[in-house]
Protein backbone atom coordinates (compact mmCIF):
# COMPACT_ATOMS: atom_id res chain seq x y z
CA UNK A 1 0.00 0.00 0.00
CA UNK A 2 1.19 3.14 -1.04
CA UNK A 3 1.63 5.46 1.52
CA UNK A 4 -0.54 8.39 1.74
CA UNK A 5 0.39 11.77 3.27
CA UNK A 6 -1.86 12.64 6.11
CA UNK A 7 -4.56 15.23 4.81
CA UNK A 8 -5.04 18.54 6.99
CA UNK A 9 -8.42 20.24 6.38
CA UNK A 10 -8.68 23.81 7.22
CA UNK A 11 -12.36 24.84 8.06
CA UNK A 12 -12.71 28.60 6.55
CA UNK A 13 -14.82 31.12 8.72
CA UNK A 14 -16.68 33.73 7.47
CA UNK A 15 -18.42 36.93 9.54
CA UNK A 16 -21.20 38.01 8.36
CA UNK A 17 -22.99 41.56 9.29
CA UNK A 18 -26.70 41.88 9.71
CA UNK A 19 -28.32 45.52 10.03
CA UNK A 20 -31.38 45.09 12.13
CA UNK A 21 -34.38 48.12 12.56
CA UNK A 22 -36.87 48.05 15.16
CA UNK A 23 -38.79 51.19 16.65
CA UNK A 24 -37.59 52.71 19.87
CA UNK A 25 -39.94 55.18 21.54
CA UNK A 26 -37.49 58.15 22.73
CA UNK A 27 -40.78 60.09 23.92
CA UNK A 28 -44.37 61.41 23.08
CA UNK A 29 -46.03 64.76 22.16
CA UNK A 30 -49.88 65.47 22.96
CA UNK A 31 -51.68 68.09 21.16
CA UNK A 32 -54.72 68.98 22.29
CA UNK A 33 -56.91 72.09 20.77
CA UNK A 34 -59.24 74.48 22.71
CA UNK A 35 -61.63 76.95 21.57
CA UNK A 36 -62.15 80.45 23.21
CA UNK A 37 -64.66 82.71 22.75
CA UNK A 38 -63.56 86.18 22.71
CA UNK A 39 -65.63 89.50 22.43
CA UNK A 40 -64.56 91.81 20.06
CA UNK A 41 -66.28 95.54 19.21
CA UNK A 42 -66.74 95.09 15.48
CA UNK A 43 -66.65 99.16 14.32
CA UNK A 44 -68.48 100.72 11.48
CA UNK A 45 -69.01 104.20 10.08
CA UNK A 46 -72.38 104.53 9.54
CA UNK A 47 -73.61 106.81 6.46
CA UNK A 48 -77.06 108.79 6.23
CA UNK A 49 -78.62 110.80 4.94
CA UNK A 50 -82.08 112.98 6.09
CA UNK A 51 -83.85 115.40 4.31
CA UNK A 52 -85.39 118.72 5.36
CA UNK A 53 -88.48 120.28 4.00
CA UNK A 54 -89.63 123.77 3.52
CA UNK A 55 -92.57 125.35 2.60
CA UNK A 56 -91.92 129.03 1.06
CA UNK A 57 -94.91 131.04 0.33
CA UNK A 58 -94.84 132.66 -3.45
CA UNK A 59 -97.33 134.06 -4.45
CA UNK A 60 -96.75 135.31 -7.40
CA UNK A 61 -98.17 135.41 -10.96
CA UNK A 62 -96.18 133.60 -14.29
CA UNK A 63 -96.99 132.77 -17.58
CA UNK A 64 -95.84 129.22 -17.28
CA UNK A 65 -94.99 126.72 -14.80
CA UNK A 66 -91.28 126.72 -13.75
CA UNK A 67 -89.24 123.35 -14.09
CA UNK A 68 -87.78 121.67 -11.30
CA UNK A 69 -84.21 122.97 -10.11
CA UNK A 70 -81.38 123.05 -8.01
CA UNK A 71 -79.52 125.55 -6.68
CA UNK A 72 -76.50 124.26 -4.54
CA UNK A 73 -77.48 121.72 -2.02
CA UNK A 74 -81.70 122.61 -2.71
CA UNK A 75 -83.94 120.86 -4.58
CA UNK A 76 -86.63 123.79 -5.75
CA UNK A 77 -90.35 121.58 -6.75
CA UNK A 78 -93.03 124.37 -7.84
CA UNK A 79 -96.41 123.87 -6.91
CA UNK A 80 -99.01 125.64 -9.30
CA UNK A 81 -102.74 126.55 -9.09
CA UNK A 82 -104.70 127.74 -11.24
CA UNK A 83 -106.98 130.98 -10.53
CA UNK A 84 -109.93 132.39 -11.58
CA UNK A 85 -110.06 135.78 -12.20
CA UNK A 86 -111.77 137.31 -15.40
CA UNK A 87 -109.34 135.51 -17.06
CA UNK A 88 -107.42 131.75 -15.93
CA UNK A 89 -104.12 133.04 -14.97
CA UNK A 90 -101.24 130.90 -13.85
CA UNK A 91 -99.96 131.30 -9.82
CA UNK A 92 -96.84 130.12 -8.32
CA UNK A 93 -98.24 129.74 -5.15
CA UNK A 94 -95.63 128.08 -3.24
CA UNK A 95 -92.02 126.34 -3.42
CA UNK A 96 -91.11 123.09 -1.80
CA UNK A 97 -87.15 123.30 -0.77
CA UNK A 98 -85.70 120.39 0.32
CA UNK A 99 -82.33 119.89 1.90
CA UNK A 100 -80.05 117.00 2.10
CA UNK A 101 -78.12 116.46 5.64
CA UNK A 102 -75.50 113.98 5.32
CA UNK A 103 -74.69 112.71 8.79
CA UNK A 104 -71.80 110.38 10.08
CA UNK A 105 -72.29 108.42 13.38
CA UNK A 106 -69.29 105.83 14.33
CA UNK A 107 -70.99 102.49 16.18
CA UNK A 108 -69.54 99.80 18.25
CA UNK A 109 -71.00 96.79 18.27
CA UNK A 110 -69.62 93.74 20.73
CA UNK A 111 -69.00 90.36 18.43
CA UNK A 112 -68.58 87.26 20.10
CA UNK A 113 -65.91 85.74 17.85
CA UNK A 114 -63.73 81.95 18.30
CA UNK A 115 -60.10 81.22 18.43
CA UNK A 116 -58.66 78.01 18.64
CA UNK A 117 -55.42 77.47 20.44
CA UNK A 118 -52.52 74.57 19.91
CA UNK A 119 -50.92 73.51 22.93
CA UNK A 120 -48.20 70.64 22.56
CA UNK A 121 -46.81 69.01 25.36
CA UNK A 122 -43.71 66.82 24.93
CA UNK A 123 -43.83 63.81 27.54
CA UNK A 124 -40.18 62.09 27.59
Amino acid sequence: MPMTEPSEQLSLMEEQLVVDKRPVSDGRVRVSTRTEFVTEAAEARLDSENVEVTRVAIGREVSEAPQVRTEGDVTIVPVMEEVLVIEKRLMLVEEIHIRRVATSEDVSIPVELRKQRATIERED
